[in-house]
């Protein structure tokens, strides 16, 4: 796997180009925007992923769909493979692919399709196999179900405001009342509010932000005693079952690579 800054790239006369690249635990790419939609895969390490309408987090083996045009940062948890796909519009349009963010499950194929896309040329030769690979890569990119890993951002700049610093430091002891009374909103008008926009109560905001919150810290290595407290669980056991009933399964499932 090479590794690669896409802005090189991004003009080479192909549907699809492919990169690799690996980062340190901590590293942060600032807000930066693509030509193209991107296939964000990763393969070792957590990924935050932050841009106006949300937060979206990455487990190992697992990809985000970005598409053309997004302004995003990178936050790398723990030790970080990274592999993406970059799109034409045009070509990404035709697929069906989002217009906005989605965290994607990664079948073994399009695993294997990505791991040889990285090796090929920049530009690859036409009417062959390697043009082939990359218009299954496309296909195999628009077959994977979407997963709920994302908190949605409000359009209020005072509800965005917030948001984004509980999205730094969540913690379930922020309540309502303190978030309306920094908004310099009522309660009643704070809870309509974040509703309209966000389509989920702020309670079930908060906990999304904290079990995604989660993710990156277990996979710096944080003990599920340890998160569990930071977070403002009771007990590990609690902290257990809310990330069970909100994702649909235990923390461990999201940080072992998805089962061939």
């Amino acid at each position: 796997m090479r590794n690669t800054r896409v802005a090189n790239y991004e003009d080479t006369p192909r549907d699809v180009i492919a990169t690799g690249n690996e980062y340190v635990s901590g590293t942060l790419l600032p807000s930066h925007t693509h030509k193209r939609g991107q296939c964000l895969y990763a393969v070792a390490g957590v990924l935050t992923v932050i841009t106006s309408e949300g937060s979206w987090v990455v487990p190992p083996r697992r990809a985000l769909w970005i598409p053309p045009g997004m302004p995003h940062t990178v936050q790398m948890g723990g030790l970080t493979a990274l592999r993406s796909a970059y799109l034409l519009p045009e070509v990404a349009a035709r697929a069906g692919l989002s217009a906005h963010c989605t965290v994607l499950s990664v079948s073994p194929l399009l695993d294997a399709l990505l791991a040889e896309a990285v090796d090929l040329p920049a530009e690859y030769p036409l009417g062959g196999r390697d043009e082939r690979v990359m218009r299954l890569l496309v296909d195999e990119i628009a077959h994977m179900p979407s997963l709920p890993l994302s908190t949605p951002l409000p359009q209020d700049p005072r509800l965005a405001r917030l948001c984004r610093a509980l999205i730094h430091a969540p913690s379930l002891e922020i309540d309502i009342d303190t978030m309306a009374h920094q908004a310099g909103m009522s309660r009643r008008n704070f809870t309509r509010l974040f509703r309209e926009q966000t389509g989920m109560s702020f309670s079930s905001w908060r906990q999304q932000a904290c079990l995604l919150s989660a993710l990156s810290r277990l996979a710096r290595g944080q003990s599920v005693t340890q998160v569990a407290i930071e977070l403002g669980y009771s007990s590990s056991s609690a902290f257990t079952a809310a990330f069970r009933r909100t994702l649909g399964a235990a923390p461990s499932h999201y940080l072992l690579p998805q089962a061939a």
